[in-house]
């Protein structure tokens, strides 16, 4: 179900012809996402969406979704739409990110999307943004700027 998020097409054409099973396999192997219960939901050429479903463990005091939470699962989205670009043998690792929180993150899934901005050979710019929905009410509640460094084989 797409509960009406704004997916932003790409055009960007992958450097590795398994982009996909890439990300995929990088994804089932990222702890942190399989300990938080995060799914992959899609992923595309420069693109990627990343779904959590709340639970009281993921919540700050009030019980909304941590912002740590938050931000740790933007961070991946929006890292795998720009892993998705870059050269077989490579891996990603985020540098620097800035992240406004911008409602409060009530809801009963968190919807994370990321995508490219630009691609480069040794860095990335993405954008990532978060959703939350409660019950038929999607909330727009964090955008983020990116940047990743690709991780060339030695």
């Amino acid at each position: 179900m797409s509960y009406g998020i704004p997916r932003r097409e790409t055009h960007f054409e992958p450097r590795d012809p398994h982009w996909d099973a890439k990300v995929r396999d990088s994804f089932a192997r990222q702890g942190i996402m399989g300990h938080l219960g995060a799914t992959l939901a899609d992923v595309w050429p420069g693109g990627c969406e990343i779904r959590l479903p709340y639970r009281p463990e993921l919540s700050q005091q009030v019980g909304y979704f941590h912002a740590g939470v938050t931000s740790t699962v933007v961070d991946s989205a929006a890292g795998y739409a720009g892993f998705s670009l870059m050269a077989p043998h490579t891996e990603v690792l985020s540098v620097e990110f800035k992240i406004n929180l911008l409602a409060p993150a009530d809801g009963e899934l968190m919807i994370a999307t990321g995508e490219v901005i630009k691609p480069g050979k040794n860095l990335v710019i993405t954008r990532g943004d978060a959703w939350v929905v409660k019950g038929d009410k999607v909330t727009h509640c964090a955008m983020m700027q990116q940047t990743l460094m690709t991780m060339h084989a030695k």
